[in-house]
């Protein structure tokens, strides 16, 4: 005989139900918010240097000293500018330098010149290398040529090389190459900017990325007429924004902060071509040595890099998405 069940059976198998759903909601709640709770305390954990150095940028030298012994030090008291720019410093009675000693990084530096070094060094690497390095994997990722894999087996090799180890020899390379004036490479932009248009793991990432893109978008072109270069600009590009992003984020980073290269190939040239980085050590250098003007130096060349990720990190973060899923 078939088992009945009674309105007060249901009654507790519904309130049942109920309850663990109560606490399924309960428990993902709990484990966002933990979630949530660690993610925001390690960004603020990581955000502390840069909170330090923007605030003391706006600080009289001895309060940066003596504040960093407590909280003070992530509180902004008694601002002034006169860490990036102080024009009559030398004037008796001035009001950011009232010994007339204290000049500001302006005044210290030609610090727009050597922002602009950067900054037409750095876009110029990453321009050309987007064309460069994309064409190069869209040619591996997408064309059928001999010697196609041997090649790529190559480029994925010299992803491991580190830049030290072959800084020298491309030194002496490059020293004794031609150019089209009688400067040479060394002591100029170009010496700064063209080694690096290819890059192996550029490469690799757009190849990457466009090998994961349906054939069937290149046949269907094929059979309108398109060439290999319709093709590219037409489908391949508008498809490939996020890994353009992230590749854009990363030569951008790595290019910014060069110090090694620039200090070894501009050797003999001041500071009318050199970058961030090497400026930024002879001003470390200078006597005397003030934190103020140090923290500003650092400031204004770390402000670059955030903005050009936070306007491309909707593609940096899409691109690494694509990746996971594909991978």
């Amino acid at each position: 005989m078939a088992s009945t069940t009674t309105p007060r059976a249901l009654t507790d198998i519904r309130q049942e139900a109920q309850s663990l759903e109560r606490r399924a909601r309960l428990r993902k709640s709990v484990n966002t918010t933990l979630t949530y709770a660690l993610m925001t305390a390690l960004a603020i954990f990581f955000l502390f240097p840069i909170v330090v150095m923007v605030v003391s940028s706006l600080k009289p030298d001895d309060q940066i000293t003596s504040d960093m012994r407590s909280i003070n030090a992530f509180i902004p008291r008694n601002t002034t500018t006169s860490n990036y720019s102080c024009p009559d410093y030398n004037q008796p009675g001035s009001a950011c330098s009232p010994d007339g000693t204290n000049a500001g990084l302006f005044e210290r530096m030609p610090f727009g010149r050597v922002f602009f070094n950067t900054v037409f060094i750095t876009t110029s690497i990453v321009a050309l290398g987007l064309i460069v390095n994309s064409m190069a994997a869209y040619s591996l990722a997408r064309l059928r040529w001999f010697g196609r894999r041997p090649l790529l087996t190559l480029i994925i090799a010299l992803i491991i090389i580190p830049f030290e180890a072959i800084a020298v020899p491309l030194l002496l390379q490059l020293r004794d190459f031609p150019w089209i004036t009688d400067a040479g490479w060394l002591n100029t932009y170009h010496v700064q900017i063209f080694p690096f248009v290819a890059d192996a793991f550029s490469i690799f990432l757009f190849y990457q990325f466009f090998i994961g893109i349906p054939r069937d978008f290149d046949e269907a072109a094929r059979v309108d007429g398109a060439n290999p270069f319709s093709i590219y600009f037409r489908i391949i590009l508008p498809l490939s924004r996020p890994v353009f992003a992230t590749v854009a984020i990363l030569q951008f980073l790595t290019h910014w902060g060069s110090y090694l290269w620039p200090l070894m190939s501009t050797a003999s040239a001041g500071l009318e071509i050199r970058p961030l980085p090497v400026a930024m050590q002879i001003f470390f250098g200078q006597a005397p040595r003030q934190w103020g003007d140090i923290m500003a130096f650092a400031t204004l060349a770390t402000v670059p890099v955030l903005l050009v990720f936070l306007m491309f990190q909707k593609w940096f973060i899409r691109s690494v998405a694509a990746s996971g899923v594909k991978g």
